[in-house]
């Protein structure tokens, strides 16, 4: 099952760290995607924590867009995966302030519809770690969308309107040191 998981530019660098082989802990990274942060004296995870939220194609999902096909949904997913992202750079001021969207593929076994009538008709509960090779690309925004980013944290709904407009640029998981901040 492909999952759509929202991060920040802090919990990337962690992932190339370890996607790099370096394994310890002390730079800008901060913690695992989605985790509280590593201590320097500790290893990264070898895997992304769970339980954590994520999006997928899921019924519900097929329901309220019946005629889309799989793209089509897998984009839905995708979007309201970096609105989950937005939230998460809103919530960690170092954070660049551009929204992330990591891809990984996962068994279906390991995720959990969510049952919140307030939730995106995507949300799933990832319930088990998620190993880093299980990633397979990042969507992030352009450098140029930290103005609009800042803008919408601060409650400027234009800005929020101008970032449901942008696509996210894609990056494979072997370029994700690459990913400009």
């Amino acid at each position: 099952m492909r999952i759509y998981l929202p991060a920040t530019l802090l919990d990337l660098a962690d992932l190339a760290d370890l996607a790099a082989g370096t394994g310890a802990s002390g730079d800008v990274g901060g913690g695992a995607v989605g985790g509280a942060g590593a201590d320097a004296s500790h290893e990264r995870p070898d895997a992304l924590p769970a339980p954590r939220r994520a999006h997928a194609v899921t019924a519900a999902l097929r329901a309220m867009f019946p005629d889309e096909d799989d793209e089509g949904l897998e984009y839905a997913a995708q979007l309201a995966a970096a609105d989950d992202s937005l939230e998460l750079v809103a919530g960690s001021p170092e954070a660049p302030r551009l929204r992330l969207v990591l891809t990984a593929d996962v068994g279906e076994h390991d995720t959990a519809v969510v049952a919140d009538d307030d939730a995106a008709p995507s949300a799933v509960e990832v319930t088990a770690a998620i190993p880093w090779d299980a990633v397979a690309c990042a969507h992030v925004d352009e450098p140029a969308a930290a103005g609009d980013v800042a803008a919408a944290l601060a409650g400027d709904p234009d800005a929020v309107e101008r970032l449901d407009e942008r696509d996210l640029l894609w990056y494979d998981a072997t370029e994700l040191r690459s990913i400009p901040r």
